[in-house]
């Protein structure tokens, strides 16, 4: 993946980067600088969303940072109308243009959809898969049995979902073993939650570390695992990245794993049964 600190997860037979940046709620000058930043200082990842309206800064923020396009793993994700058929293409398209790139690395359904139109959408991802712009598909926010329907429907690369201390995922990260997928945290920080917790910030003072950092490396420790945690400072850019630089003992991360309550913090009215 180039230069950079960089930890990697292999995936079918690619190395994904294991720990990424993502994007969700930042826009404008924010987003740009802070994608030019974090690949400045090594990140090799990220995520974005049409959903998020910031895949043009996304984009400039890639160009501006003069990093090689090839050195970065960039995920884009489809829009609830951008599901079916005859819309997967276009939207694909406008991705790409806003993104100032000729392919993305992954592009995933967003949230699944309540209608029927998932095998007809993966169907459709896989026809721009074959053309090119898009290296590999994959979903987001699918509980088991939607995943394990997919799975039966198209090549799946990626499972994308709410995952932290307090909501451990075991039964996804089980799948994501089994049928060699990436499990992507997105709000790997509990939203802020972990930061204040006894546990963590007692490991994390062991380390001369931080609540964050010990969270992000008990998460990509993790078997098929990558975290996306956002930061909107160059600070916390830069001290999310640093977590690659800690080693937990087997003590520790079993202690993190007692940590977990099943308390879900992102939870729409459009949401799945999340089967928990």
């Amino acid at each position: 993946m180039g230069a950079g600190r960089t930890h990697t997860t292999r995936i079918q037979g690619v190395d994904v980067p294991s720990l990424g940046f993502g994007t969700f709620q930042l826009s404008g000058d924010d987003c740009e600088r802070g994608v030019e930043r974090a690949l400045s200082v090594g990140y090799r990842h990220l995520d974005t969303a049409r959903a998020y309206g910031n895949e043009s800064e996304v984009g400039a923020g890639m160009e501006r940072s003069g990093v090689e396009r090839g050195e970065v793993f960039l995920t884009t994700k489809l829009t609830s109308s951008d599901l079916g058929r005859d819309r997967v293409e276009p939207a694909v398209s406008d991705s790409l243009e806003r993104l100032r790139t000729d392919y993305v690395d992954l592009l995933l359904i967003h949230w699944p959809s309540r209608d029927t139109t998932t095998p007809e959408t993966l169907a459709a991802m896989q026809e721009v898969q074959d053309e090119g712009r898009v290296r590999h598909v994959g979903v987001s926010n699918f509980p088991p049995s939607q995943l394990e329907a997919a799975l039966e429907q198209a090549p799946i690369f990626c499972n994308q979902v709410e995952h932290h201390p307090l909501l451990g995922q075991q039964r996804l990260r089980e799948l994501a073993v089994e049928h060699d997928l990436l499990l992507t945290a997105y709000s790997p920080l509990a939203q802020g939650e972990v930061l204040s917790d006894p546990a963590l910030e007692e490991i994390a003072e062991a380390h001369g570390a931080t609540a964050a950092q010990v969270t992000l490396r008990w998460l990509i420790d993790q078997d098929h695992v990558c975290a996306i945690p956002k930061a909107t400072s160059f600070e916390r850019i830069e001290s999310n990245l640093a977590a690659l630089e800690l080693e937990l003992s087997d003590e520790e991360r079993r202690r993190i794993d007692g940590l977990d309550r099943g308390e879900r913090l992102i939870d729409p009215s459009f949401a799945p049964d999340w089967e928990d």
